[in-house]
């Protein structure tokens, strides 16, 4: 972690029209076109609003589609978070980089200070777009990304929503990357997730997703604690030369110990074992389920403890406060901000004995 780092300045300019266009309707899709400057570096950009619920916040989040040039960073495409509901600014900052230090496929973020027509808007985190770019600046193979966009990417035949069969095997998914023929090989993923013989699932199921990397995620999620990961914040990218899925964490604001309204999280409210029709598969077989309590074990040996998390944590606190106290929108509650290190600490040192009690039991 670099102790000299600072937070990069980000001015947006909109047009008076725009901005009233923008306003006008914020759950419409279609951008505006505005000037965003970096660093002395003036971009022409369009611009729209990102989220579902979170749009109605009085902090808004955004989308930037770079226009002219065509990308900025290696980027086409980048995402502003309000982070409105976390009162630390961190917490997917701090869950993009332990995924990351895992060895998943995670977004880079960093925060960003943004002045919107000559006035402060506040601290966001930029986060990196999970698309073709995404791809291209990891140097992976070329291949398909499907986003999560509800809770139907329950990796099941049957709906979250409404509790019937899924009209067609990819309810849940959009394609975000890739050919339309690459349609098939998610659809034939969750047909097969589903319909393999209990005593081929250990064998077949290797051809279709890379365990290991499916096994830590499901485990990243559990020492995070987000409850909708198992079903809906992620992306599958599927390996063009393994053939393999990934999955790739995302929105990753309620976590460590707080939840999608900003409150406490009891440290027992994620199951161990997860949910969704994949993980409960996977965790019914003997050596599955031994590798993944293995992978459980040893990440709390080493990552998952507050020796090694809590620096990481007082560093980006420290790193942000002076831009809370800048933001219009949580300025006002920096006495929370100020109380959220003994609210992360607690959340680890609670989440462990939850753990640890019941990997004493886990068969």
């Amino acid at each position: 972690m670099d102790e000299t780092a600072t937070i990069t300045q980000y001015k947006l300019y909109i047009k008076p029209n725009d901005l009233k266009e923008l306003k006008r309707d914020i759950w419409i899709d279609e951008p505006v076109p505005a000037l965003l400057t970096v660093e002395g570096k003036k971009l022409e950009i369009d611009l729209s609003y990102r989220g579902s619920h979170i749009r109605a916040f009085p902090k808004k989040s955004f989308q930037i589609s770079f226009y002219k040039p065509s990308n900025f960073n290696g980027s086409k495409q980048l995402h502003l978070n309000a982070e409105f509901m976390d009162p630390s600014f961190i917490r997917n900052k701090l869950s993009f980089d332990f995924f990351a230090e895992l060895g998943i496929l995670s977004p880079q973020s960093h925060h960003v200070f943004l002045i919107q027509n000559g006035k402060a808007e506040g601290l966001y985190l930029e986060i990196e777009s999970v698309d073709e770019w995404f791809i291209k600046r990891r140097k992976l193979p070329n291949g398909s990304i499907f986003y999560a966009i509800d809770g139907d990417a329950n990796f099941s035949l049957m709906s979250d929503l409404d509790k019937e069969t899924k009209k067609s095997l990819e309810v849940g998914y959009e394609r975000k990357w890739g050919v339309a023929s690459e349609d098939y090989y998610l659809q034939d993923f969750i047909f097969n997730i589903n319909t393999i013989a209990n005593s081929e699932f250990e064998r077949e199921i290797t051809k279709f997703v890379n365990i290991e990397k499916y096994l830590t995620w499901i485990a990243g999620i559990i020492f995070t604690s987000n409850y909708d990961g198992f079903v809906h914040n992620y992306a599958l990218y599927r390996n063009s030369e393994t053939g393999l899925f990934e999955v790739i964490p995302w929105d990753y604001d309620a976590t460590w110990g707080r939840d999608v309204n900003g409150k406490k999280m009891a440290a027992n409210y994620v199951p161990v074992k997860g949910f969704n029709t994949l993980t409960a598969r996977l965790l019914a077989v003997g050596s599955f389920r031994k590798q993944y309590r293995q992978l459980l074990e040893e990440i709390m040996k080493h990552q998952f403890t507050v020796e090694y998390m809590i620096p990481k944590v007082e560093y980006y606190l420290q790193l942000v406060r002076p831009y809370v106290l800048q933001d219009p929108y949580k300025k006002q509650t920096i006495d929370k901000f100020d109380k959220e290190l003994a609210v992360i600490k607690e959340y680890i040192v609670e989440r462990r004995e939850y753990l640890q009690r019941k990997l004493s039991k886990f068969d």
